[in-house]
């Protein structure tokens, strides 16, 4: 079965395009106008993916990010026509996980689409990940965090953490690779893959979101480290 895209924009003659493309790639697509639209099919049509603009009538994309994420962990990639700091980093601390700025290449568009399908399917089917044929460790546990790579789920004090699946990427990613120091690009390059064109506030604010579920007290990280002027860090002997 193909997998299916909720197109989220209010400008017609834009979402005919990218639903045409879409279709075009195999895709099964429905399209919603308004944002209060929006987060109706998203509930009712369960989609592998959502492209939402952040300018739309009655609800804005924002918000409609942020009311999905409540309980959806798809990937949402954003759609907007102002290239500024606010917007993006806006659209990102609302839970997306990737932006466009308009105008853009569809053919950009579909390489996004396929790489975020491809690693959500990767994910979906829990594979045990293995290492020169031998089943690598599932579990990786740090004095009251657990992330667990079978299940694709992060527990603090045996309680599950609400993350996307690129916060648990990122987590993942850190963990696997404690104690040593990343810069954003390389974050960008080794999480976010060769496919994303963002910038080091992508990192920023996806760093800041997982604090605030993965810490105690995300004002003072005990487990995801800032090397200022470096970079990030994840410390295996949190307190």
């Amino acid at each position: 079965m193909s997998e299916k895209i909720l197109v989220v924009e209010d400008e017609k003659p834009i979402a005919e395009i990218i639903k045409y493309n879409l279709e075009k790639d195999g895709y099964q697509v429905e399209v919603a106008f308004d944002g209060e639209e929006a987060v109706t099919k998203a509930y009712l049509y369960q989609p592998d993916l959502i492209l939402l603009d952040i300018m739309l009538p009655k609800l804005d994309g924002v918000s409609v990010c942020r009311q999905l994420r409540k309980e959806l962990t798809i990937p949402i990639i954003m759609l907007t026509a102002k290239d500024n700091e606010v917007d993006l980093v806006n659209g990102l601390d609302a839970g997306a996980d990737d932006y466009m700025t308009k105008p853009f290449s569809i053919r950009e568009l579909m390489a996004r689409i396929k790489a975020f399908l491809r690693r959500s399917k990767r994910f979906g089917k829990n594979e045990v990940s293995s290492i020169n044929g031998t089943s690598a460790v599932s579990l990786l546990e740090f004095n009251g965090l657990v992330i667990d790579l079978d299940l694709v789920e992060a527990r603090r004090d045996e309680k599950k953490l609400d993350l996307t699946l690129r916060e648990f990427e990122l987590l993942k990613f850190l963990a696997q690779n404690p104690g040593r120091v990343f810069s954003r690009d390389e974050l960008l390059q080794r999480v976010w893959g060769f496919e994303f064109f963002g910038d080091g506030r992508t990192v920023d604010v996806t760093i800041r979101r997982l604090r605030e579920k993965v810490e105690v007290d995300p004002s003072s990280p005990q487990y995801i480290e800032t090397r200022r002027g470096v970079g990030y860090l994840f410390n295996p002997n949190a307190s």
